[in-house]
């Protein structure tokens, strides 16, 4: 009787995707099954409610501050110019399509002033 083997190569791929799996799921799956039962200390806590704006940050500010490949923090950079007056616009007016708005007209309005 013949049977398939694997070899080295498919055995690791294998291994290592139940390994990640089983690390996914008992790592998120402790918050649910613990629930009520696991307190985190008040400073934890505190600091896990600045997580959503942090990871934002993480996202935007590559696309902001990066130009053909390079940082730009200068006034060349037409979309750090339009994240900064958006940001101030929605600080000001806490208007989300007014912020919205504004940004993408200051964008526009930068690109074609700069002509890129």
């Amino acid at each position: 009787m013949n049977t398939p083997s694997m070899d080295n190569d498919t055995l690791v791929v294998w291994l290592t995707i139940a390994g990640v799996s089983l690390t996914t799921f008992i790592t998120r799956g402790s918050f649910i099954l613990l629930g009520s039962r696991l307190r985190l200390p008040a400073i934890v806590d505190r600091a896990l409610g600045y997580a959503p704006a942090c990871a934002l940050a993480a996202i935007l500010a590559p696309e902001l501050a990066v130009m053909h490949g390079a940082l730009q923090l200068n006034a060349g950079n037409p979309r750090l110019i339009a994240g900064f007056v958006a940001v101030i616009c929605c600080a000001v007016s806490r208007s989300m399509v007014l912020t919205i708005v504004l940004g993408m007209a200051t964008f526009t309005l930068t690109r074609i002033w700069l002509s890129i």
